[in-house]
């Protein structure tokens, strides 16, 4: 069975797009290409039962096997030693990535305590939307009652797309709750006024 959002973005949202950013050809539509997790361990890492216990939780939360990644150098404020485990990452993509979308978008952020939305500055020049997630339980294949350590994730939306704006459209046409940043807005006011200063000036 095809997952709801990979059908909704066949049917309705590459339409949407083509009007909103006035493309004729449908191949320049941006489309997500693969979502990243990536989970941290710290000195936990060096524990075999509590890697045991990330591994299941990012399998159950994925539904994939994670791949324990390692550190590539010595770090002694953190008391890393290189090739020694780091954290854990999964590389969704295909049905598996629009199936996490939709639990992420409609189930997941919504039980982030105060949850506001998601500043538009966690999108990169090259189309990639990044955010950071503090607690995993927030995930309904989480069993609060069962967990031992709270543990954050970073979550990286990876597009084709060539632009911030054209990244940040198409993440709201899969209801992704993105917020203008504030400071990002303050700067924009500022630049803005102080532009009508200088025209002021300069006509005396």
């Amino acid at each position: 069975m095809t997952p709801r959002l990979k059908d909704r973005y066949k049917k309705e949202i590459i339409q949407s797009l083509m009007t909103k950013l006035n493309y004729k050809n449908i191949n320049a539509v941006p489309k997500i290409k693969k979502i990243v997790l990536n989970m941290g361990l710290g000195q936990d890492g060096l524990d075999k039962k509590k890697m045991e216990v990330c591994i299941k939780d990012m399998s159950s939360i994925t539904g994939q096997y994670p791949v324990i990644t390692k550190f590539k150098k010595s770090i002694s404020n953190f008391k890393s030693r290189k090739g020694s485990n780091a954290g854990l990452k999964v590389t969704l993509r295909n049905d598996r990535m629009y199936e996490f979308l939709d639990r992420l978008v409609n189930i997941a952020l919504p039980r982030i305590k105060d949850f506001r939305g998601l500043k538009d500055s966690a999108c990169d020049k090259f189309g990639n939307f990044t955010f950071g997630v503090k607690e995993h339980i927030i995930f309904p294949e989480i069993n609060f009652d069962k967990v031992e350590t709270i543990r954050g994730m970073d979550i990286t939306i990876v597009t084709n797309s060539n632009s911030k704006g054209n990244t940040v459209s198409l993440l709201k046409e899969f209801n992704f709750p993105i917020i203008q940043d504030s400071e990002k807005r303050k700067k924009k006011i500022k630049k803005i006024v102080n532009e009508v200063k200088e025209d002021k000036t300069e006509k005396g």
